[in-house]
């Protein structure tokens, strides 16, 4: 009997101590997750501060190129009371424009000839007063060419069709000449590029002045090109701009 009771007092005694191994080990993990969780959190709180740090920079390209088409309406007018005599006025002076256009190096395919625009002074008699004619007839003829150059030629030896008695309508707001440029997708990659170095460089300057390093980018946005003259005087000369929107991480 008493060697039952002591192997009972033994085995006892092995269960207490197995529950409090049990209880430090699962104290002991608790310690454990509770330190990597903090450290996890420490490390998370650490990546949004960093990350919450960006500077906003824009990069500016502008580029001045040559248009390479060209529309010139040129406008003349007829005045008179006989329509049939307008009608073979217009188709003289007609003829000897496009006599003048082809002589100068110009094609049939440059130009056009548009239906002419016949305004009865009568009928339209707004303000009360006669007339001294009773129709005036507009005609129009459509140069439209990639030889900007030549076509300015031109445009300085309009002397030679008043030379003829034939007197072009110049600085009607209706018929304005438009120059343009149409080869804007070859220029857009460089200048896109040139855009994205500027930004850069601005972004760069930021960090320095700010003891900071400059990191990826966070986001970027191209902004519209946009096409105008470079001044009033040479509107056959364009200035191209874009501007480009990029977001930089900064880190210490």
């Amino acid at each position: 009997m008493e060697m039952n009771a002591k192997e009972g007092c033994d085995t006892s005694r092995c269960k207490c101590v197995g529950r409090l191994i049990c209880v430090w080990g699962a104290a002991l993990l608790l310690a454990v997750g509770l330190t990597l969780l903090g450290i996890f959190i420490r490390n998370g709180f650490g990546r949004i501060s960093a990350n919450s740090r960006v500077v906003t920079v824009r990069g500016l390209c502008e580029r001045e190129v040559q248009a390479n088409k060209v529309t010139w309406p040129i406008v003349s007018k007829q005045v008179g009371n006989d329509l049939a005599q307008i009608y073979t006025s217009v188709e003289a002076t007609n003829q000897a424009v496009i006599a003048f256009l082809k002589s100068n190096g110009l094609s049939d395919k440059e130009f056009s000839v548009n239906a002419p625009k016949v305004q009865d002074m009568q009928a339209d008699n707004y303000g009360g007063q006669q007339a001294p004619y009773r129709y005036n007839v507009t005609s129009v003829i459509v140069v439209t060419s990639s030889q900007v150059d030549k076509v300015n030629e031109l445009m300085n030896k309009q002397s030679q069709l008043m030379a003829q008695g034939i007197a072009i309508v110049a600085g009607d707001y209706n018929y304005q000449t438009l120059y343009e440029f149409t080869e804007l997708n070859k220029i857009k990659p460089d200048m896109v590029a040139d855009a994205t170095k500027n930004a850069r460089k601005a972004a760069d300057k930021f960090a320095e002045d700010s003891q900071s390093k400059l990191g990826k980018i966070k986001s970027a946005s191209q902004g519209q090109f946009s096409i105008e003259d470079r001044d009033q005087y040479t509107p056959y000369i364009k200035k191209v701009r874009v501007v480009s929107t990029i977001e930089y991480y900064l880190k210490d």
